[in-house]
């Protein structure tokens, strides 16, 4: 390893741009933020890592694709903090509520090490056991020295029960929608192609 990569950052923060607007509003994404810290507490949970796209999506507004390598949120009583790859730049921090820290490449799980800076080692943190693989589990508990507790059952509950703000938007997705299924079906008719209806 030469000195230019030993010099290298493992992860960095970057502010560019001007955050974007969110599907939902600040408060909305607070309210969802209490929900979850009333049950960490009540767990004695002091972190929870997110990694699966619905999951982040729906306490920081941001949603991933991950192009093989892996994503995170990472929350406790005072952080909301997305964990991302150097290749998205400064996107997620501006597609997210809450702050953002990107790893880099050039060193093996720098993730790893940017959730570490973010929640530190030991004691219990929350995952999600429907989303990690077994290796990536072994991995996070050997680097984290925690004990990993699943709380996916419990934020799907909480994601089921939907807020005024979620019913309007879900409203709203269906209208348009109607509005495309009605398109399609007029657009259907015998000898016209599958390309056609789509274009």
């Amino acid at each position: 390893m030469d000195s230019t990569t030993q010099n290298r950052a493992e992860f960095f923060t970057l502010h560019n741009g001007e955050k974007s607007t969110l599907p939902f509003s600040n408060e909305e994404y607070e309210r969802r933020l209490i929900g979850l810290r009333a049950v960490m507490e009540k767990m004695g949970v002091r972190a929870c890592i997110f990694t699966s796209m619905h999951a982040i999506a729906y306490y920081s507004g941001f949603l991933y694709c991950s192009f093989g390598r892996p994503y995170a949120c990472v929350i406790t009583d005072e952080i909301c903090t997305t964990v991302s790859a150097n290749i998205d730049a400064g996107q997620p921090w501006r597609r997210s509520f809450g702050e953002n820290v990107i790893y880099t490449d050039w060193k093996r799980d720098n993730y790893l090490r940017a959730i570490i800076s973010l929640v530190g080692e030991g004691g219990k943190i929350g995952v999600e056991y429907d989303h990690l693989s077994v290796e990536n589990h072994l991995k996070m508990k050997t680097a984290l020295q925690a004990n990993l507790v699943d709380i996916a059952p419990i934020t799907m509950n909480q994601r089921m029960i939907k807020s005024a703000p979620e019913i309007t938007l879900i409203k709203e997705g269906a209208r348009i929608a109607d509005i495309g299924g009605e398109a399609i079906r007029g657009a259907i008719r015998a000898g016209v192609t599958e390309i056609e209806v789509a274009q």
